[in-house]
Formats: structure tokens, sequence, C-alpha cells
């Protein structure tokens, strides 16, 4: 299934029905009074969170959606049947703006959660509303309200618990296919990962996370270089940030000091996430220096700075990764 993050439609609520202008006309009654009833509200246009969709895709082939105005009251106080609503199912960490004016209209970050895009034009009152105790018979009534346009764009920004941040073959999606039942497509050259994809971890028998894979930064991926922008926004959900930087990199502490540098420059808030360092691809080293190897790189990277030694491929460090990742979580949960 094709990952799509972000797409613009047009939405349309309906206009409200107007209300009647009626009159009671009744055998030995030749002066009734007004009877008009209200039009019907228009349909509204309506996002609502669904934990079974990961991408805006359904969107993308399907741009317009115009709801239905409501009817015309009638006689007898009959009121006009409202428009229907349309409900769009969006992932969870949806985010809608006004295309036009960049404004922020709303998030989706629950299920079930609805935030209206359009809303349905109000229906006419009919003239019985108008009676009073010196105006017996009004003639007149009000037309429904006009219902909303606007053009809106979706963003969805992934809401995983850990959020895997590195360069490209750093060995992410290899890290996510071992821990989980995702299945990113892994190659050897840059940029392999090219859409985002969510994992689930199991820690031990009961307890689970959400990882993702998040397309490898650049140098300058802050200004809009490489993939840039379009995938920084999504570590912005991620609860905690797991650094993955090859044991092979010449400078680790320097590769490492770079994307924290992209993350600050594209947001301050990024740095206080808590972060931990996943040193990748251990297997390549010589088993009679990999200790000594590991211990010199992360005393390079500086107090403070947790490192964690791994290979996906041979699976050492996996199970302390993930109960590592998992207290973490428990932390962040219990401060919350």
């Amino acid at each position: 299934m094709k990952f799509v993050d972000y797409v613009t439609i047009t939405v349309r609520s309906g206009k409200g029905g107007a209300g009647s202008t009626s009159f009671r006309r009744a055998k030995y009654e030749p002066r009734g009074g007004p009877d008009g009833g209200d039009g019907g509200a228009g349909g509204s246009v309506i996002l609502r969170g669904d934990r079974q969709l990961y991408t805006l895709l359904d969107l993308r082939y399907n741009r317009h959606h115009f709801a239905q105005g409501g009817q015309s009251g009638a006689g007898a106080l009959k009121t006009g049947k409202s428009g229907d609503d349309i409900v769009l199912r969006v992932p969870l960490g949806t985010v809608a703006l006004d295309t036009d004016t960049g404004d922020v209209l709303g998030e989706v970050t629950d299920i079930g959660q609805e935030l209206v895009l359009a809303k349905g034009g109000r229906g006419g009152k009919g003239n019985t509303f108008f009676k009073t105790s010196t105006n017996r018979a009004p003639h007149y009534a009000q037309p429904g309200e006009d219902g909303e346009e606007r053009n809106v764009t979706l963003e969805l920004k992934l809401m995983a618990d850990v959020g895997l941040v590195g360069f490209p073959n750093a060995g992410k999606s290899t890290l996510v296919s071992s821990v989980s039942a995702a299945r990113p497509k892994i190659a050897d050259y840059p940029f392999t990962t090219l859409e985002p994809s969510l994992g689930v971890v199991g820690v031990g028998e009961f307890r689970s996370f959400v990882i993702a894979d998040i397309p490898g930064i650049i140098e300058g991926a802050s200004e809009g270089r490489g993939l840039g922008l379009r995938f920084l926004k999504h570590i912005e959900r991620n609860a905690v940030l797991l650094f993955v930087i090859p044991v092979t990199d010449e400078k680790p502490a320097a590769s490492f000091r770079v994307l924290l540098g992209e993350l600050e420059a594209f947001s301050d808030e990024l740095m206080d996430k808590p972060r931990l360092v996943a040193l990748s691809k251990i297997d390549l080293l010589p088993p009679d220096e990999r200790e000594r190897t590991v211990k010199k790189i992360a005393r390079s990277f500086g107090k403070g700075v947790d490192v964690v030694a791994i290979s996906a491929v041979s699976g050492e460090g996996m199970e302390e990764l993930k109960f590592d990742l998992w207290r973490r979580l428990e932390a962040l949960r219990a401060e919350s």
C-alpha cells in the first residue's frame, strides 16, 4: 500500500433549506393563521479519526466533497429534511489547514474524534416563528443560510511511540523488520526508505509499542534538502527518539551532532524528547575488537548520551534495546 501523508481537498457544506410561508386552510377556519415550517439544515463535511487507517491515500483520488443541502419547510409546520453529512475517515495524527490562508483548522489525534471542516448552513425559520400578538399573519420567512466552501490541506504526522532518526543506510529499516512484523524495503543504496513505515514491537507477553522508520536525514534537511521537511515533521509526534548510527561510520559522534542540529533547526521542542543512541551493525566488527570499539565510540558522544550496541542481523543487543525503550516510554506515561 502506498504511503500518502499530504493531500489537498475541496469541501463544501450544504445550504440550509428555506423556511415556509404558509397559512392553514381548513373548513370552517378561514383565518387559520401561519403554519410554515422551518427549513432543514445543510449537511456538514467532517473528519473522523480511525485507528485502522495509516495513510491519506483514499482522499488523494477523491478530492471533492460536497454535502447535501437542506430541504425547504412546508405547511402544516413540516420541517424540511436536513442534508446528510459527509464523514471522511482519516488516520490519527491528521492535521487540517486552510490551504488559502494557512490557518490550522485542527487536528485529529483520538479514535472517533471529529473535526468539522465545513459546517452546514442553518435552515431558515418558517413564518410561524414570526407570529406575535401584534403580527398574527406574517407573510415572510427566512431563507436558508449558505454553506461553506474551502480548500483544505491535510497533513499526516505519524503517531508512533519511538521514531528512528539517522542518515540513509544507517540500518533503520533492518532494525524495524527485525523487531516487528513490518517489512520496509531494504537495499544497499541511499534513500531506500522513501515512505515512513510503522511496526509494532512486542516486549514480553503483554506489552508492546509502535516504532516508526522515518526516511534518512541528510545535513541541510531542515532547510528542505534531500527528503527534507516532508519527513522531519513525523518526528514531532514520536515520544522517544532512537538515533541509529552504524559502527562503520567514520565519525559517529560528528554524525550524531549533525542529526541533533537538524532536529533543533526544525523544532526546538524535539530537543526535549528522551533519546537513545543505537550503535548498529556491530556484527561487522571482529569479535575480539567489538567491546573495545563500542566503548570508544560511546565515550566520543560525551556525557549524558545513552548508547546501546546492536546488530539487527545477528540479534545482539536487540532485547536490551527493546526493554530500554519500553522503560523510557513507561516513565513518560507515568509523568503524564
